[in-house]
């Protein structure tokens, strides 16, 4: 068969990343995210923690706050460039999911895709970080909201679109409907209805 890739976008605190990451256990396919970061690091000739720090999707969540400051904006194209060329990669050498970096709209027009977003209610996403990440609830209402902010500010300039554009998207789902657990076994089924 041919390779599919199945691409997750996601509020924060949606636990839209456990549950990509359970969906490959299930699936037994590879799972990519911050490894993009990690390969772009390599090529550009830097350390992944210059990167973590200017590219939009950073591990630490206070460097998303200002995706596009000032003097890094060039640093960031050859950022998404970068993982770009390695999300098409990545496409074209195995079936697989990606988390984030416009990977939906990267592979838009890629055969075997399944464009999947995550999200929940605000009071579930502030519950799971402060129940799963462990955060204060005050830290956790500033990181949701900067950390969307962000994220659809990357998502404007990269793929000139909204990040919830449903055009865009073949799946979207509400994670607090059926938790981390069965919103996993549920895509992964219809994953498996849609390429055997």
């Amino acid at each position: 068969m041919e390779n599919y890739v199945i691409t997750i976008s996601r509020q924060f605190g949606s636990l839209g990343r456990p549950i990509a990451k359970k969906m490959s256990e299930l699936l037994g396919i590879g799972y990519y995210d911050r490894y993009i970061l990690g390969k772009a690091a390599a090529q550009l000739e830097t350390s992944s923690e210059e990167i973590k720090g200017i590219e939009e999707t950073a591990p630490k969540l206070s460097n998303m706050r200002f995706p596009f400051r000032a003097g890094h904006k060039e640093m960031q194209d050859s950022i998404f460039e970068a993982e770009k060329k390695i999300i098409l990669d990545l496409a074209e050498r195995e079936s697989c999911i990606i988390v984030g970096r416009c990977s939906d709209y990267i592979l838009r027009n890629f055969k075997n895709h399944i464009s999947i977003y995550i999200y929940a209610p605000y009071y579930d996403r502030l519950r799971n970080c402060v129940d799963t990440l462990n955060m204060n609830p005050d830290e956790a209402k500033r990181i949701i909201d900067e950390t969307d902010a962000a994220r659809e500010a990357f998502n404007q300039h990269y793929a000139k679109c909204s990040a919830v554009e449903i055009s865009m998207k073949d799946v979207l789902i509400d994670s607090s409907t059926l938790g981390l657990e069965g919103t996993a076994e549920l895509l992964v089924d219809m994953v498996k209805r849609r390429f055997g």
